[in-house]
């Protein structure tokens, strides 16, 4: 199933379109390009749903784009949360974003940062200037995937857009800080993958143990903070021992 909704005012055509994913979820596509706005719509429904939620709901995964919205079938058919969503969407109210908003601290270069002075030599830059073009940006949360807590960041400078690696690492660890294409990310377990990689930070973007596991979500902004290989140490000592965690800044 492919149906086009009706956009805000009223025309056919111009709205999100209602995929079927399967027989349980319904995905809710706001448009064909990766930017913040379309990413706010994305934002607005699932808070939306979260504020008040349809009976038979059972989960909304936003992404870029797209919300994803699983259902329970033998309480909700697919027609009807159709409906319902369209409904939605016509009212949703896109003002200020409540956005958190994070100072990151990286510990640039070492065993994690790997790809640091490759990458630095390729973009004709020095390491120090393409920390600084990094740590100068403001980054936006697009999207938590791929694996626990994984931040999906957009923002990053155009300087900086480099191709995944043609053949991925077996193992990069938790808080890897990685370059994929035109996209930023905050790797969250260990475990393989193909991005470019230029530090690492000693927050942790997925802990089981913490009340809330998932430290960073779609719509936050952040900045990453140079800091040097010992006081990364000291801020992952004082994390693990429970005497400090991440706090936004707003």
């Amino acid at each position: 199933m492919s149906i086009q909704a009706h956009d805000l005012a009223g025309k056919p055509g111009k709205g999100p379109a209602f995929l079927a994913v399967g027989d349980s979820a319904l995905a809710v596509q706001f448009g064909e390009s990766v930017d913040a706005e379309t990413n706010r719509r994305v934002i607005a429904l699932a808070e939306s749903l979260t504020d008040l939620p349809l009976d038979g709901v059972l989960e909304c995964v936003p992404t870029y784009r797209s919300l994803l919205v699983s259902y329970d079938p033998a309480r909700l058919r697919g027609a009807a949360l159709e409906a319902a969503l369209a409904q939605r969407v016509a009212q949703l109210q896109l003002g200020d974003e409540a956005a958190r908003r994070w100072r990151v601290p990286v510990v640039y270069g070492g065993e994690v940062g790997l790809d640091l002075e490759d990458l630095a030599r390729e973009k004709e830059l020095t390491p120090d200037e393409l920390i600084e073009l990094h740590s100068a940006a403001e980054f936006r949360v697009y999207m938590i995937g791929f694996a626990p807590g994984f931040a999906y960041l957009g923002g990053l400078p155009e300087a900086l857009h480099t191709p995944r690696l043609p053949k991925p690492r077996m193992s990069i660890p938790a808080g890897a800080i990685g370059i994929g294409g035109q996209q930023g990310s905050i790797n969250s377990v260990t475990g393989p993958s193909g991005w470019r990689f230029i530090g690492w930070t000693p927050w942790r973007a997925f802990d089981p143990a913490r009340a809330e596991p998932f430290l960073f979500a779609a719509g936050d902004r952040l900045s990453f903070v140079p800091v040097s290989a010992v006081e990364g140490a000291k801020i992952e000592a004082a994390i693990a021992a429970g005497e400090m965690l991440p706090e936004a800044v707003q």
